[in-house]
């Protein structure tokens, strides 16, 4: 599966990006914001990356610059079912950070989610990563009123807070602040 928007190019991760991921995820800066991520990152989980395949309702998408030369990877996208639901999870290189390339791609990803039949989609980032908690507003997720301790493997399994946040994709055009009327 492939999705185009304005500036990116999203699409599925080939063995031979093992190490655009590898530079991507080997920043500590990166890698200390997500749960499931080993540090240090070394490169054969790069090329495990690379190679693992996403489901129909699970799309998983490196998030790419066409318009750069080599189409540079900056960055993945993810659905996945967890115990919570079906949760949207990303990272942007820090080189990219600030530029709007997650929020876009969210956009991307979230009007996929509706295509494919999903009707709520939960997410969450680390206290200290409130940069992504901006991203998932953008995006028109809500707060679940909801903070609990998350185990991060790229912080050596310390427990690390985390907020939660859920987007009902029937309200999810009208925007965060009435979908909070809606679930209150």
């Amino acid at each position: 599966m492939f999705t185009r928007t304005t500036r990116l190019f999203l699409r599925p991760a080939f063995p031979d990006d093992w190490q655009q991921i590898h530079r991507g995820l080997g920043d500590k800066r990166v890698a200390r914001m997500l749960a499931n991520v080993p540090w240090p990152y070394r490169q054969d989980d790069a090329r495990a990356c690379a190679s693992r395949t996403s489901r129909p309702h699970e799309p998983r998408f490196l998030i790419t610059l066409p318009d750069e030369t080599g189409a540079p990877v900056i960055g993945e996208i993810t659905l996945q079912k967890q115990a919570e639901g079906i949760e949207l999870g990303f990272w942007i290189a820090q080189d990219r950070w600030g530029q709007g390339y997650a929020t876009e791609a969210g956009r991307a990803v979230i009007d996929l989610a509706r295509v494919i039949g999903h009707k709520r989609i939960v997410s969450g980032h680390f206290l200290d990563n409130p940069a992504s908690g901006r991203v998932l507003a953008k995006l028109g997720f809500c707060p679940a009123g909801e903070v609990r301790a998350h185990f991060c493997a790229s912080r050596g399994g310390e427990m690390v807070l985390t907020k939660h946040y859920k987007l009902d994709l029937g309200c999810g055009e009208a925007g965060p602040s009435e979908c909070r009327m809606q679930a209150a």
